[in-house]
């Protein structure tokens, strides 16, 4: 199973389902942020979205709150599947702010006194990842609060796309309603991580 951490940016929440996602599940990924939760992947790499003068390269400097960094990452589940890599063709390096809400907790804190090019691995625990799965997030949604074409073609396995970009997994469809899944896929799952810094910004 595959899922893009940066989608594993912001939580899962409950709104108004409006489209049908195509393709692989791999649009889900470490950050906690509305970057887009569970879209694309960044359009160059995070060392060019860092503004020209802003990049350090002092080997002592180390991370601390506030300090826009880049990192590479693979992500991998207690059976070690990867459920996510930075490092895949096509994807780039992940930018985001310490201590910004930005990012799961426990991979903020795992980045936290790093050093340029150190590379680190650490395993969280649900309790700072994605939580503990909860059965209440299972809920109905009336087939008439679809999108336009979605009730035609939505079946159980498909993932809807939410106006905010968060994706929920339909398990059930009647005449009348769906039910979903709002819990993040990797809800309950210890994550372990590989960590490397590439950049720091200010």
């Amino acid at each position: 199973m595959s899922f893009s951490f940066r989608s594993l940016l912001v939580p899962f929440f409950a709104c108004a389902v409006i489209a049908v996602a195509c393709g692989d599940n791999d649009a889900i990924s470490p950050s906690a942020q509305a970057e887009s939760p569970n879209t694309a992947p960044f359009s160059s790499t995070a060392e060019d979205s860092i503004s020209a003068g802003t990049v350090s390269d002092d080997p002592d400097r180390e991370v601390q709150e506030g300090d826009t960094i880049s990192v590479h990452y693979v992500g991998t589940l207690d059976d070690g599947s990867e459920f996510d890599s930075s490092r895949r063709p096509g994807r780039d390096a992940l930018s985001f702010t310490v201590g910004a809400g930005q990012m799961i907790a426990g991979f903020d804190s795992a980045v936290r006194g790093m050093k340029l090019r150190e590379v680190k691995t650490v395993r969280i625990e649900p309790a700072d990842a994605y939580g503990e799965r909860d059965e209440t997030a299972v809920t109905n949604v009336p087939l008439d609060q679809l999108g336009p074409g979605v009730a035609d073609t939505v079946e159980p396995g498909s993932i809807l796309v939410s106006g905010s970009g968060q994706r929920v997994l339909v398990l059930e469809v009647s005449e009348e309603e769906i039910v979903i899944d709002l819990n993040s896929p990797l809800a309950g799952q210890a994550l372990t991580f590989e960590i490397e810094l590439i950049a720091f910004g200010n």
